[in-house]
């Protein structure tokens, strides 16, 4: 049974910095690709950034930030990474990590990523 495990939220300054985590469990963590999304109160679930598995590199982000976030994988420990710096307050938002469906790391749609953990609440005071 995978299992995804988000933390690293909490609460922030405008200017500051997060850095989210997710561990993963289940399945053989190399071969999958990594995914950040967000949900902020009222809106639609937003891609954020993804980065692919299999010994690959390839990182894609939301135009919204680039430049800022920073997303990473260590395998050999299972977790993926999420540094968020220069938050805004636009940025506020429940952060969900996801295992897409293959290694590929370039998709931000929703339904090709098959698992997801619980969510972590970042909120950036301005």
């Amino acid at each position: 049974q995978v299992q995804l495990v988000e933390s690293g939220g909490g609460l922030v300054q405008a200017g500051g910095s997060l850095r989210l985590s997710c561990a993963a469990s289940g399945r053989s963590f190399t071969n999958y690709a990594m995914g950040w999304f967000r949900q902020a109160p009222g809106k639609e679930r937003e891609f954020v950034a993804t980065i692919s598995g299999s010994g690959g590199s390839n990182e894609c982000y939301a135009d919204s930030v680039k430049g800022r976030f920073t997303i990473s994988r260590d395998n050999a420990k299972t977790t993926a990474y999420l540094q968020m710096n220069s938050l805004q307050s636009e940025d506020t938002a429940v952060y969900y990590c996801a295992q897409g469906r293959s290694w590929y790391g370039g998709s931000s749609r929703p339904q090709n990523y098959a698992y997801w953990g619980q969510g972590t609440q970042v909120t950036v005071s301005s």
